[in-house]
């Protein structure tokens, strides 16, 4: 069944109406009506009758689906409903991406159900706002997707039925009118707790979200399949945040930990302040965020795993591979910490020297004839005839210039690695900032990932586009250990050398011992190591990883005898201090060599 033109029609006369609801200056695309749920589905709507899209603060309405479900009068207070999550709440995908993630805090087991959580909390902030502030008939909808006529009340009370009451609650409603479930001491609790949440928290309503999905815990799971689908009927956000940007959720937000509590235990809701301020005497505000501290939960500003950030994006409908959410969470996390990266004095390029005339002919730019000397030469300007140019010849140029340095770096991805798409890799972040870094400068990097003989991942030469970077900076192999000899060797093979100084950077643990063997070709590898070190011309610096007594004759040597700079770490956390120190210690242009550091 279509929509017929009548109907689209009405829905299109109540967008302005409902836009003005919020505020007469609200200003938001037309609404995308389609009058087939086949065209809906192709808008990325799909499961529900109405959407909303961060992306290009678009809402989307599937009018055969709306006429199935004889909604077709509440044309104000549907499209009023998903303006207020353009409005209100989450109103833009930075906000929706903190919601999932303070609703994911509160729900350790069932962290799959936080996006239709927080849709459902969304959904009682606004349609609250427009029954009591605007006098629309949200609560005669409820009825119409519930169809109770034919239900029994269910044996056991799920998040569906906590909902409806909790509307019942806030509207005043007859009990039973929304609400199906058989009502109990704890159930009515709930709802009364839920209620006062909505009210008190109605400004502040990311504070409110991990309360609510702490109080919908133990009811989401209770929830049968024909009540389930109901909650789908109601998930307006489902793709909301698809193809969006994000940015800012690498940090876990100090209140997030904190807010993951229970409402009963809220004095703000229970109302028990009495009780709260004793329980608060000789605390400070960190002790509140940091609640979840004695579960062994990670306080607030610390940055989340990887995984977890790829999981709050998809929670957001935002539909991307491992690799790509890696190559996101390391380019954001890596921007706070770029760092001055180091450049070269160089003489300057070559200055023109006028040197002459020659003729200027007719096939030659018009921008290079000198008019002054043709119309001295001739008063009577014959093009081909009596126009010249000028030639000029070079001479080297006066001022010093700061030349970048490039980079070569070769990252450790064996088996001792962790896997940068699962957790924290310091060695990806770290490469991450200093090549940033570099490229911020104007110098050209290339990276090299490592793991066994034929276990090797690199750029297509030195480049300067971050994406293709990062790519090979969080893949992983986690095979064995050994360094591709070969890839250094043809990287500096031709003569007489780089045009630009180059910064060769390894970082690993005791496994760079392997570059010093010999290579397929029984090659040396002390000497291609050398040869690398004379073309790069800029130094190179070991980032190793060793035990605080470890002591490695090889290394020694190379340290010694090469010139390769030493940074010994114990912990790969400490790589952030050393890309730090990397920027200091070749702020004059060339490594030190042999220089170690504890």
């Amino acid at each position: 069944m279509k929509a017929d033109s009548a109907l689209l029609e009405k829905w299109q006369a109540a967008w302005p109406k409902a836009l003005a609801i919020w505020s007469r200056y609200t200003r938001l695309q037309p609404a995308m009506l389609c009058g087939r749920t086949q065209a809906a589905r192709e808008a990325g709507l799909d499961g529900s009758f109405a959407m909303i899209r961060f992306a290009d603060q678009r809402v989307v309405i599937d009018l055969q689906a709306v006429a199935e479900l004889g909604l077709d009068d509440y044309a104000l207070e549907i499209l009023a409903h998903e303006i207020g999550h353009h409005v209100l709440a989450p109103a833009n995908a930075t906000d929706n991406f903190r919601l999932l993630a303070r609703m994911r805090q509160a729900l350790p087991t069932l962290t799959c159900h936080a996006p239709m959580l927080a849709n459902l909390y969304t959904d009682l902030l606004i349609n609250d706002r427009l029954q009591r502030q605007s006098g629309l008939r949200m609560a005669d909808i409820y009825p119409k997707i519930t169809g109770r006529a034919d239900d029994q009340a269910p044996a056991q009370a799920g998040a569906w039925d906590l909902t409806m009451r909790i509307y019942e609650r806030l509207w005043q409603l007859e009990k039973g009118s929304l609400c199906a479930a058989r009502p109990d001491e704890r159930f009515e609790a709930d709802a009364w707790l839920g209620a006062r949440l909505i009210r008190v928290y109605a400004r502040d309503w990311l504070d409110g979200a991990g309360r609510f999905a702490a109080l919908m815990l133990s009811y989401i799971v209770a929830d049968d399949e024909r009540r389930a689908r109901r909650l789908c009927w109601l998930h307006d956000m489902a793709s909301a945040g698809c193809g969006c940007n994000p940015y800012g959720i690498i940090e876990i937000e100090p209140g997030e930990i904190g807010g993951a509590i229970h409402p009963a235990e809220d004095p703000l809701i229970t109302g028990e302040d009495g009780e709260a301020e004793e329980d608060s005497e000789g605390k400070d505000d960190n002790e509140f965020d940091m609640a979840g501290a004695r579960h062994g939960e990670r306080a607030g500003g610390q940055a989340r795993e990887p995984f977890e950030y790829g999981e709050i994006l998809r929670a957001s409908g935002i539909e991307m591979s491992e690799h790509d959410i890696a190559i996101r969470y390391y380019h954001e996390r890596a921007l706070p910490y770029l760092i001055p990266y180091p450049r070269q004095l160089s003489p300057s390029g070559a200055e023109p020297l006028p040197e002459g005339l020659e003729p200027w002919d007719c096939g030659d730019p018009l921008d290079t004839v000198d008019w002054l000397q043709s119309v001295l030469q001739s008063p009577r300007v014959i093009p081909g005839m009596t126009t010249v140019k000028r030639l000029y010849g070079e001479q080297p140029g006066e001022a010093a210039s700061m030349t970048p340095i490039d980079l070569d770096i070769y990252v450790d991805s064996s088996g001792s690695m962790p896997d940068p798409r699962r957790e924290v890799s310091w060695l990806a972040l770290a490469g991450a900032i200093i090549a940033l870094s570099a490229l911020r400068v104007g110098a050209k990097v290339q990276v090299t990932l490592w793991s066994g003989k034929r276990q090797v991942r690199r750029t297509p030469g030195f480049i300067a586009d971050p994406r293709e970077i990062l790519a090979v900076l969080t893949d992983y192999f986690g095979g064995a250990t050994a360094f591709p000899i070969h890839c250094l060797r043809e990287t500096y093979a031709a003569e007489p050398g780089r045009k630009r100084a180059t910064h060769i950077l390894m970082i690993s643990d005791d496994g760079i011992d392997t570059m010093f063997a010999q290579d397929e070709k029984r090659h040396s590898g002390w000497n291609i190591a050398a040869h690398a070190l004379a073309r790069a011309g800029a130094g190179g610096t070991l980032a190793l990883n060793l035990p605080p007594a470890y002591s490695s004759k090889i290394i020694d040597r190379a340290v010694h005898t090469q010139g390769w700079a030493l940074h010994r770490i114990t912990d790969w956390e400490q790589l952030m201090a050393f890309a730090c120190d990397f920027s200091y210690r070749h702020r004059g242009g060339l490594a030190a060599p042999g220089r170690q550091d504890g």
